[in-house]
C-alpha cells in the first residue's frame, strides 16, 4: 500500500445543516476525518497451482466473504496437496540472467501466472487532542517492540499528514458489509504496578521463528 495518494478530509454530519462530525468517546472529544486515496494492491502467483487448486481456493474465499461456516476439512484440503511435477530446465544462461533489464529477468522455472487486484477504499479516523499520549510515543513503542523497515516511513507519514491529536478511533472497511473498528476509550498511566507482572513464567519457551529480526 502506498501512502503517497492518501489525504485527510474533515468528516461532516447532518443532511441539511451539515457540521463537522464530533463525538465524545470515553473522556475525550474526538474530531473525525475521512481517509481518502487508500489503495491496496495485491498480487497472486498461480503457476504452482493446478486448475483444481485454483477452483478450491476460489470456492474457499467466496465462502469466507459470504460469512458461511468453514469446517476443519476445508482447511485440511487447502493445506495438504500434492506438488506439481518440477518444471524442465530452462536454457537461460548466467550472462542472460545478470544482464537482463530491471524487472525483466528471464524465468528460471515455470512461466509466471500473475493476477493483480487493486482495491480503493475510504477509512474513517477519529482524532483527539485530549488523549494523554501522542502518536510519536506510540511509534517509539512500536520501534522497540516490533521493529520493521517501514516504521520510519510510517513515522514520516504521521508527522507530515496526520491531523492533530491521537487516533482514538480507526474504522477500515474489509468487505462491502464488514468493517474493522479499533477504539481507545481510556488510557491511564499507573506507577504502582506489581513486580509480579514483569516476571517471565518458568514454563515460557521462546519461539525463534516468532520475531526473527530481534
Amino acid at each position: 500500500m502506498s501512502t503517497k495518494t492518501i489525504t485527510f478530509r474533515q468528516a461532516f454530519s447532518g443532511w441539511v445543516f451539515k457540521h463537522a462530525r464530533e463525538e465524545q468517546i470515553g473522556d475525550y472529544n474526538v474530531n473525525f476525518y475521512l481517509v481518502e486515496g487508500m489503495k491496496l494492491v495485491s498480487r497472486k502467483r498461480r503457476e504452482h497451482l493446478t486448475a483444481d487448486d485454483i477452483k478450491k481456493n476460489k470456492s474457499f474465499m467466496q465462502s469466507l466473504a459470504s460469512g458461511a461456516a468453514v469446517g476443519d476439512e476445508d482447511f485440511k484440503s487447502l493445506q495438504h496437496r500434492k506438488s506439481l511435477a518440477p518444471p524442465g530446465r530452462m536454457p537461460t544462461t548466467w550472462e542472460e540472467y545478470v544482464g537482463a533489464a530491471p524487472g525483466a529477468a528471464p524465468p528460471l522455472g515455470r512461466a509466471q501466472i500473475l493476477k493483480q487486484n487493486e482495491k480503493q477504499f475510504t477509512a474513517l479516523i477519529g482524532m483527539s487532542e485530549d488523549f494523554p499520549m501522542g502518536v510519536e510515543v506510540l511509534l517509539d513503542i512500536l520501534e522497540i517492540v516490533a521493529p520493521f523497515k517501514h516504521l520510519e516511513k510510517l513515522r514520516r507519514f504521521c508527522e507530515a499528514r496526520l491531523p492533530p491529536g491521537f487516533p482514538v478511533r480507526v474504522e477500515i472497511p474489509l468487505l462491502p458489509t464488514i468493517s474493522a473498528k479499533v477504539t481507545f476509550q481510556k488510557l491511564q498511566f499507573v506507577s504502582n504496578l506489581s513486580d509480579k507482572l514483569f516476571y517471565v513464567p518458568t514454563s515460557y519457551r521462546e519461539d525463534p521463528t516468532r520475531f526473527p529480526d530481534l
